[in-house]
């Protein structure tokens, strides 16, 4: 039995949308210098980031990733990066999709965002992991 999709969005809107973020983060004197350092093959990570979105939007099992791994690894993404990643990503789902669409998929995306910048170092933190104080 098929599943229906989480977000009725179609696979070239996805396709569109992870083109029109991606070009507009590599123009984002923030972001562009954190995936220049880690992506050399832009098509190729646009294919597997739009396997992401495929997985978690139309339920697809295309993707096999572990993207808490891959930005705990690359080392110089830190949590304050994130709201700048949001802005840019809210930008081009509000050019590229109708209202309704553009509000689920950015109500998605700032979850899995939340979720990835909790596992992130501080960009201040010094490389520490920051402890909790239960006083």
């Amino acid at each position: 039995m098929t599943m229906p999709p989480r977000i009725a969005v179609t696979e070239a809107q996805i396709d569109r949308v992870v083109a029109r973020f991606y070009s507009a983060v590599r123009q984002n004197p923030n972001l562009a210098p954190i995936f220049a350092a880690h992506v050399t093959d832009w098509p190729a990570h646009e294919e597997k980031i739009g396997r992401f979105w495929r997985n978690a939007l139309l339920l697809q099992r295309s993707y096999d990733g572990n993207p808490m791994h891959v930005h705990q690894a690359a080392g110089n993404v830190h949590p304050e990066h994130f709201p700048i990643w949001l802005e840019l990503f809210d930008r081009v789902l509000a050019e590229e999709l109708p209202a309704d669409l553009a509000q689920s998929w950015s109500a998605l995306a700032h979850r899995v965002g939340r979720g990835l910048s909790y596992g992130l170092t501080p960009k201040n933190a010094g490389g520490a992991i920051p402890r909790l104080s239960l006083h």
